[in-house]
């Protein structure tokens, strides 16, 4: 099976993409290179890499693919609001015209990473299902996926399946690493400052998600036939995935034992949502199992950090920061104000 991901070279696609050529895929990368500097660990490049803003594929990228992963887009809460009108360009109008150019060159499976986030704020009392219209969108990267689902849902059949999956926050190691998603960033900051730093109370809840566990996820989707998972919103975790952003904080403390946990308490975060993952564990369950704890993936990390000699400019800095990344090639213009590169 020939499958197409984009943002392949990005956190969640740099292990994917290593995961799927393991199972045997034959993968076609598509991505803008955005993060080029932002590597610690060379991967597995045995693949065919296409370099193209998503906004500018062309039909051809799609010849003789069987299935789409699509990743690519402006990635988080604080990404989407650098410019609200190029989060809808790239993670909703892109991702419509790319559904449908798709759908003309009969691809069969559209399989789309969303998010929780736009749950928003919710009542914490209840864990939230797909399918119980709990949306409550607070940003312009979550008002971009939900727009992009409604849109693509509609386009859905059983020539051309589309499936949405909504990931819980991801964690863990990837040679692309992130340190603006909330476990990864309590484990660097313990790591490097030995300080497990909460800008909140630590009341918020959270799900999260080994990224290992969000690639088997797609990988199951993959394997799934179209007449179980056409049309379907699967809200992805593990069993057990909701935590308290402070019950985090205490994990990472138990690891790096000579850290200490710090409430700076000058960040009022309102988006708080606990989730259910019953819907994917009933009708997935002989294709997906999730099976990377917390634990490990805090072990993996600390690993990491050790191998590549991790440092305090590395948490800070643009390396790890997908916001300061971009602000760094906007300031050097290497991108131009529609983030494109230049020259």
């Amino acid at each position: 099976m020939n499958i197409l991901v984009t943002g392949n070279l990005g956190y969640v696609g740099s292990i994917l993409t290593e995961d799927l050529l393991d199972s045997g895929y034959n993968v076609v990368g598509l991505d803008y290179n955005y993060f080029k500097d932002c590597v610690f660990l060379d991967k597995k490049n045995n693949f065919k890499q296409i370099f193209r803003d998503i906004r500018k594929i062309e039909i051809n990228d799609l010849e003789n693919i069987d299935a789409i992963i699509h990743l690519a887009g402006l990635s988080n809460d604080p990404l989407g609001d650098l410019d609200e009108k190029l989060t809808m360009d790239i993670n909703y109008k892109a991702t419509v015209r790319l559904a449908e150019l798709a759908k003309k060159k009969k691809v069969k499976k559209f399989l789309y990473a969303s998010t929780q986030s736009l749950y928003g704020i919710s009542n914490t009392d209840h864990e939230i299902n797909e399918d119980n219209g709990a949306i409550n969108p607070l940003t312009a990267y979550a008002i971009s996926k939900w727009k992009s689902e409604k849109e693509l849902l509609l386009m859905s059949s059983d020539t051309f399946s589309i499936t949405i999956l909504r990931p819980s926050t991801v964690f863990g190691f990837s040679p692309r690493l992130r340190c603006d998603i909330v476990f990864n960033n309590l484990m660097a900051c313990a790591y490097t400052t030995n300080n497990v730093e909460i800008l909140t109370d630590g009341s918020p809840w959270r799900p999260v998600l080994h990224v290992k566990d969000l690639s088997s996820g797609f990988k199951a989707l993959l394997a799934a036939p179209v007449n179980l998972i056409m049309s379907k919103v699967y809200n992805i975790g593990s069993h057990e995935g909701n935590f308290m952003v402070k019950d985090l904080a205490d994990i990472v403390q138990k690891k790096i034992k000579s850290s200490k946990i710090t409430y700076l308490n000058n960040h009022v975060d309102p988006r708080s949502y606990k989730v259910s993952f019953k819907k994917i564990f009933d009708e997935l369950s002989y294709y997906y199992t999730p099976k990377f704890t917390l634990d490990y993936g805090a072990d993996e990390l600390i690993n990491f950090f050790k191998t590549v000699n991790f440092s305090l400019e590395d948490f800070r800095g643009y390396k790890t920061n997908r916001l300061k990344n971009l602000q760094k090639l906007l300031i050097s213009k290497k991108l131009d104000k529609n983030l494109v590169w230049v020259g």
